[in-house]
């Protein structure tokens, strides 16, 4: 057993550089959010693709309780080449304590980024990304305040409406909000069916569709029950595009991709179990529109101080036909890396390959990671 605290000095894997010219690259995944499962799939992938002449890779999970382990079978599988891997990595193992392994990790001379594959709550909102930022350890994706403003949907929704940005009509309100006679009322001013999320959530959970003031009423109780704030969106009959973004001051846009859900919306089991959808890349929805939409996600990206990557979702009403052209629907700062995710597959349309994907990513984690401590001078 690994002593707490500690972060095993053996490599995982084996190449042609010698441990010491490597980046450390802690793998974070699992989490105490209910998108537990989906991090601990992506895990196993983004594991399996990591060059391990370029990285010498620690898997740290992270339990539904909260308790982090280094993933000791993951470790020892990878060990054993990336064929080896599970389809879903086991989160536990020898008990580590976050503040002290990173403080160990920080005192060693050789490079370190932290990728933490979190999704949802206590993972992509901000609060990892504060234990990193106090370890001064370089980590991928969005700080601070780009991770808590995107996962927090009502939030995202008024910078966004700041920014110019089209939405679709929507409505927010708090728990301690909600009237008997709220369900109606916002039958009235957004239409039925509506769409009915958790602010906080990802990957469609917590999500319903309702087409009934008394199945609006059931999807607000469902959706509070994963937090105290309610976004209820009209329903947009229109394409589901997609657009993954890449970079920090100078972000790009891989060509998007449309969505073409197999259940009755993009919902966690169409997602993730069922494999009901398909991807269309590129959308087909003509060049111009496909200009656009990279220009709009830029846009998006950088109003909500996203870095290092995104996936943004919008819906598409045809402006031949009369529709409103682009309404975001919103940002995932920590999108899947699982085979049937949207976020590799447009960059792969791209000619990114996946490794290639993953190298980047540390590129840009080091980057910004380099910038932040110039402005802080630490």
């Amino acid at each position: 057993m690994t002593d707490r605290g500690t972060v095993p000095g053996a490599a995982a894997g084996s190449g042609e550089r010698g441990a010491d010219d490597r980046i450390h690259l802690i793998v974070l995944f699992g989490g105490e959010s209910a998108e537990h499962d989906v991090s601990c799939t992506t895990a196993a992938h983004v594991l399996a693709a990591a060059d391990p002449s370029k990285y010498r890779i620690t898997p740290i999970g992270i339990s539904t309780d909260g308790q982090w382990a280094i993933a000791d079978v993951a470790a020892a599988a990878l060990a054993d080449g990336p064929d080896a891997l599970p389809e879903r990595l086991d989160p536990s193992g020898s008990a580590v304590s976050p503040t002290p392994m990173l403080a160990e990790v920080t005192a060693r001379p050789e490079r370190t980024v932290v990728m933490p594959l979190l999704h949802g709550p206590l993972g992509e909102d901000g609060t990892v990304q504060g234990l990193l930022e106090l370890a001064n350890v370089a980590y991928v994706g969005s700080g601070v305040l780009g991770s808590a403003v995107a996962m927090d949907k009502a939030m995202a929704k008024q910078v966004l409406a700041a920014a110019g940005i089209p939405q679709a009509r929507h409505r927010a309100f708090s728990e301690h909000e909600l009237t008997p006679g709220l369900p109606q009322e916002l039958a009235d001013d957004l239409g039925l069916p509506a769409f009915v999320k958790p602010a906080n959530m990802g990957s469609s959970v917590g999500v319903s569709k309702a087409s009934t003031v008394e199945a609006l009423r059931d999807a607000i109780d469902l959706a509070l029950t994963y937090d105290e704030i309610v976004v209820v969106e009209e329903a947009v009959a229109g394409k589901e595009i997609e657009v993954a973004v890449l970079g920090n001051n100078d972000p790009h846009a891989a060509t998007p991709g449309e969505i073409v859900p197999g259940d009755e919306f993009y919902s966690y089991e169409d997602k993730y179990v069922t494999d009901g959808s398909y991807a269309v890349i590129p959308a087909p929805i003509g060049e111009s529109a496909l200009a656009e939409a990279q220009e709009l996600a830029i846009r998006t990206y950088r109003a909500l101080r996203c870095d290092g990557l995104s996936r943004v979702d919008f819906f598409y009403e045809d402006p031949a036909i009369g529709g409103r052209g682009f309404l975001c629907n919103e940002v995932n700062t920590m999108p899947g890396f699982t085979p049937i995710s949207m976020f590799p597959k447009m960059w792969i349309a791209d000619g990114m390959s996946y490794p290639e994907i993953i190298d980047r990513l540390v590129e840009l984690a080091l980057e910004r990671h380099a910038r932040r401590r110039r402005n802080t001078k630490r």
